[in-house]
């Protein structure tokens, strides 16, 4: 049974391959394209599941899409009736979106015809779920899934179990969690789609000197939340959320009347003031108050919970729910955004639609594209030149042991390295395989990677990747972190050892690198805790204001416009 998952026409569009149960392939549009969040057709992404499942999309059996028109359908015809350009909108994305086998046909070169899979419907959210509980591993779990919108739902959550999802509670649409982070985002002068992670890190520099306003921002209570809407648009107007050019964007979703409140938007290139770092605060804190809301009233006879939905993506909430909730194993996927849901969606098919029985964990994130030697190899070719005039040399370990040891050794000295192993991540966060990597141990390694290879801003943190057996030596109320998305209270006698990787709340986003997992890069972290006595590196996702690189040809652009020392393109060892 070959079950292909597609996310279209939304941000961060995406597919996913799974055949009898086994997940092939799943990888981001944004990737190929270079777009980051890229929102249209996802051709590339498709195009490598297919090649890496060796089928041929007549053998397609079925295709999931992750939207359900008539989920919640008297609540869009009510919105639609009071904002027509929002109704006439989402017609036209549906149709467009259900239209997925002349899309398919026209891209691979194909008569429609051909293509006899059947195309099933996930409602959004379940698709979230789907994307999390089904690979989770866990037979029994509480679930939560929260974002901006998807099928006029914000949050729902209720019980997993078995190949069964059972919603017990939701949000409707006008009251979001994302809308809400996303508004204030914007306020505070973070405009690109998806700047929520900055006032993440901006709010450990503040204070919650704005909480009474924000009990009023947002509302918390027995069902769950609800928005002081008057703070906000997108209930009274078309917010403009262009979906359909590649490029996503929204228009600004609060009202004058939280500026009123608040005091003047932050333009994007103004000062961040101590209020604004305030506001960040405040908003972060009363996040965190609304999801262990939910969380603990979800009467579920488990220890477990999974986490969905682009919300989950807050690290530090995650962390105070790990630490405030009675769950004591809680799950969130690599892709917990939306282009997780095409993951979910095929999953949702297989387990709960098909009744077949579960048959993945996801337990590494290692599901994108592959190069060989060979391939790597005539890529370097082509930029030999390029590199010569920057006096690079090139060399190639004999094996994984001898490059481990060649690269932990670079590192010790203070080298900024650019890692390029294996198969790309699945999700936005670098895991090892298209890392820049670097010494936690050198305080000014901060510094100097955001100012002169990420060219960021300088509030932002970096992560830790921690080999897995030493993380409760380094971090409090440990829980296991292989996709990067739980921050942690670093422990008081280890902070002078990594104070590159340390925000300034004393936490850190760490990853737990398995061995299993990724063999190689717990080789390399290994090593490096045998020459130095600290099984910890600091790892930024590989790139420069752009996607994640994808392939050897990105990994050289950016190694060649950026200050990276040293690049490693499987056993390739570039040095300036």
């Amino acid at each position: 049974m070959i079950i292909l998952g597609i996310n279209s026409y939304h941000p961060d569009s995406s597919a996913a391959l799974v055949i009898d149960g086994r997940l092939i392939a799943a990888c981001e549009e944004e990737r190929f394209r270079r777009v980051k969040h890229f929102s249209g057709f996802p051709t590339h992404s498709l195009q490598y599941c297919l090649k890496e499942g060796n089928v041929e999309l007549k053998d397609i059996d079925y295709i999931a899409i992750p939207r359900q028109p008539k989920a919640r359908l008297m609540r869009k015809i009510f919105y639609g009736i009071k904002i027509p350009e929002l109704a006439r909108r989402r017609l036209f994305a549906w149709e467009k979106m259900f239209a997925v086998k002349d899309e398919l046909a026209a891209n691979f070169g194909v008569d429609a015809k051909e293509i006899e899979a059947r195309i099933i419907k996930v409602e959004h959210h379940h698709a979230h779920i789907a994307s999390s509980f089904f690979v989770s591993g866990f037979r029994k779990a509480a679930i939560l899934s929260a974002d901006a919108l998807g099928d006029f739902a914000s949050t729902v959550w209720g019980l997993g179990e078995g190949n069964k999802i059972k919603i017990k509670r939701e949000v409707a649409f006008p009251h979001s969690l994302g809308f809400y982070y996303t508004a204030l985002t914007q306020y505070l002068g973070f405009l690109n789609f998806g700047d929520e992670y900055k006032v993440m890190g901006l709010a450990a520099f503040g204070e919650a000197s704005y909480e009474d306003e924000f009990r009023k921002i947002l509302e918390i209570n027995g069902r769950g939340f609800k928005l002081g809407l008057k703070y906000f648009l997108h209930d009274k107007k078309l917010v403009d959320m262009d979906f359909e050019g590649g490029h996503p964007k929204v228009d600004t979703l609060f009202s004058p009347y939280l500026e009123k409140r608040l005091g003047k938007r932050r333009m994007p290139e103004g000062e961040i003031e101590k209020r604004h770092k305030d506001i960040a605060c405040s908003l972060q804190k009363r996040l965190e108050e609304a999801l262990l809301n939910i969380v603990n009233s979800i009467a579920v006879d488990s220890d477990n919970l999974c986490l969905s939905g682009g919300v989950a993506f807050n690290c530090v909430a995650n962390a105070k729910i790990s630490a405030n909730s009675r769950f004591k194993n809680i799950y969130v996927p690599p892709a917990c955004g939306d282009a997780g849901l095409a993951l979910g969606a095929a999953y949702y098919v297989w387990n709960s639609f098909l009744d077949k029985p579960r048959a993945c964990r996801m337990s590494h994130a290692y599901w994108g594209p592959e190069f060989s030697g060979s391939e790597i190899g005539k890529e370097l070719d082509k930029h030999r030149a390029e590199l010569s005039n920057i006096n690079c040399s090139i060399e190639t370990a004999v094996n994984d042991d001898d490059l481990a040891c060649k690269i932990a050794r670079e590192i010790s000295s203070g080298k900024i390295v650019g890692w390029f192993q294996g198969r790309m991540e699945w999700g936005p966060r670098a895991l090892g395989s298209r890392s820049i990597l670097t010494d936690p141990r050198r305080r000014e390694m901060k510094d100097i990677i955001n100012s002169k290879i990420k060219r960021r801003e300088s509030f932002r943190p970096f992560a830790p990747s921690i080999l897995e057996e030493y993380a409760g030596e380094y971090f409090e109320g440990f829980c296991d972190s292989p996709f990067m998305l739980f921050a942690l209270k670093v422990r008081e006698d280890k902070k002078n050892l990594i104070p590159a990787v340390v925000h300034v709340d004393g936490t850190a986003r760490l990853q737990t690198v398995n061995k299993e997992s990724n063999p190689l890069y717990w080789k390399l972290i290994n090593e490096f805790n045998n020459i130095t006595g600290v099984p910890v590196l600091l790892n930024t996702s590989f790139n420069e204001n752009e996607p994640v690189v994808c392939a050897p040809a990105e990994a050289i652009d950016c190694f060649l416009r950026s200050n990276i020392d040293i690049l490693v393109l499987g056993n390739y060892i570039i040095k300036r």
